[in-house]
């Protein structure tokens, strides 16, 4: 199988080890095979590392449609219905673009387990963001600088 590339850098979904696996058309697929840090007390996959799957499958649906945009996410919601192995089997998310706006992407992705049983599902809100051009060749990355806050 030929793996994709996000389109952006995104170290923690390196970290992790998503493998994109399609980016098109509304739909996304992303597989990710948990190590034994990702696990949680009950050797089972930690639901945080299921919500970023997830978060990151809904994402990637809602810039198949127009990959030059960014997005953020404005909203989640996710279901955990069955615990995600945490043996060292594949798992796979599936997300699909439900609407879009202008400005807004409205998603949803299921986790999948190998014997193709749901395990979580998420529906997400998300922004499109441009990058910033900063010459002909150059964009800013997709994050804006931090400006300290105030103190008094």
């Amino acid at each position: 199988m030929t793996f994709l590339n996000f389109g952006t850098e995104i170290p923690f979904v390196s970290h992790l080890g998503f493998a994109l696996e399609l980016f098109d058309g509304g739909q996304s697929t992303i597989g990710y095979t948990p190590k034994s840090e990702h696990l949680n007390s009950f050797a089972v996959t930690h639901g945080g590392a299921i919500m970023t799957l997830l978060d990151v499958t809904m994402a990637v649906a809602a810039r198949s449609v127009q990959k030059d945009m960014g997005v953020v996410t404005i909203e989640m919601k996710t279901s955990f219905m069955q615990p995600a192995p945490g043996d060292g089997s594949k798992l796979t998310a599936k997300g699909r673009l439900m609407h879009r706006t202008a400005t807004l992407a409205f998603t949803e992705a299921t986790l999948y387990d190998l014997q193709n049983r749901a395990c979580a599902h998420a529906t997400g809100t998300f922004k499109y963001v441009r990058r910033l051009a900063t010459g002909p060749k150059s964009a800013n990355a997709l994050s804006a600088p931090v400006s300290p806050i105030p103190t008094d």
